[in-house]
């Protein structure tokens, strides 16, 4: 598909006047009647997989400028976020790829396309698991801040499907880092994960967000994350296991202790709350 000048036209007007997706502006190009597969099931499609936005390198090049842009403007555009890394991560989502073959359980991962999803999670049985396990901490995480694994975005513009799947795993597995590392969903909390995850993984987005999330903390809360946060993240991720060659769904017994030990994650430093300011003394 060319990128024309009615193409542009769209674009821009639908950055204007819309919050939506910012793939909704190109539309999908068939890549003929050759059968593939769903990420994760046996169900076949006429693309590269369900969802497959096939771009050529200058569209890809536009959404991630304007992707980058609007997640920089509000880093809880998801949406956005997912444009971008998908976008710009294909070296980086090879060398995980190989990363998962080279580890037997996650070239397990690989071939058994494991889905983390609400339809695919035994709640009733990790609400029976004992405190501290990972299964326990995890549920305990979603629903202390109602979120849900089922709100990550599907992957389109991977041009793999095997890479596909490598980024819809990070994706999903991004709720258990939180649980795995003991991080909030606060700024705070996000920042560190993504510091984490752009020593583990180098993928550019989350080294944009390492390097850019630090600006939207407040003096009170950027400290911490300089004296002791960051500095155990990056130390974390780099050291640690791939988080990816975890299957996570047969570990929901372990706890969370040795599976840290297992990965070679240090314990998290405790996470202290802004000191509040004395009041200046009366005048005298």
């Amino acid at each position: 598909m060319s990128l024309n000048i009615k193409t542009l036209r769209a674009f821009n007007a639908a950055r204007r006047t819309t919050r939506g997706p910012l793939w909704a502006v190109f539309p999908a190009v068939s890549l003929g009647q050759h059968q593939h597969t769903d990420l994760g099931s046996g169900v076949n499609y006429d693309r590269l997989y369900r969802g497959h936005i096939s771009t050529n390198p200058l569209q890809k090049a536009l959404l991630s400028v304007g992707s980058g842009l609007a997640a920089l403007h509000d880093p809880y555009r998801h949406d956005m976020v997912a444009v971008l890394g998908e976008t710009t991560g294909h070296l980086t989502l090879l060398k995980l790829r190989d990363r998962m073959k080279n580890d037997p359980e996650g070239d397990s991962i690989l071939r058994e396309r494991p889905r983390i999803r609400l339809s695919t999670l035994d709640l009733s049985h990790m609400r029976t698991l004992p405190d501290g396990s990972l299964g326990r901490e995890y549920l305990r995480f979603l629903e202390d801040n109602r979120v849900t694994p089922d709100s990550r975005a599907d992957v389109k513009f991977v041009d793999s499907e095997e890479l596909a799947y490598v980024m819809q795993r990070y994706r999903e597995v991004h709720d258990l880092l939180h649980t795995l590392l003991g991080m909030p969903t606060n700024m705070l909390g996000e920042v560190a994960v993504k510091w984490f995850e752009a020593a583990q993984t180098g993928l550019p987005m989350c080294i944009l967000g390492a390097v850019l999330g630090p600006l939207r903390l407040s003096g009170r809360r950027l400290q911490p994350l300089v004296t002791s946060l960051g500095p155990w993240a990056l130390r974390s991720g780099s050291r640690a296991r791939c988080v990816l060659n975890v299957f996570y769904e047969r570990r929901w017994d372990q706890s969370l202790e040795s599976l840290r030990e297992e990965l070679g994650i240090e314990p998290p430093p405790p996470l202290k709350p802004p000191t509040p300011q004395r009041p200046p003394p009366p005048d005298a």
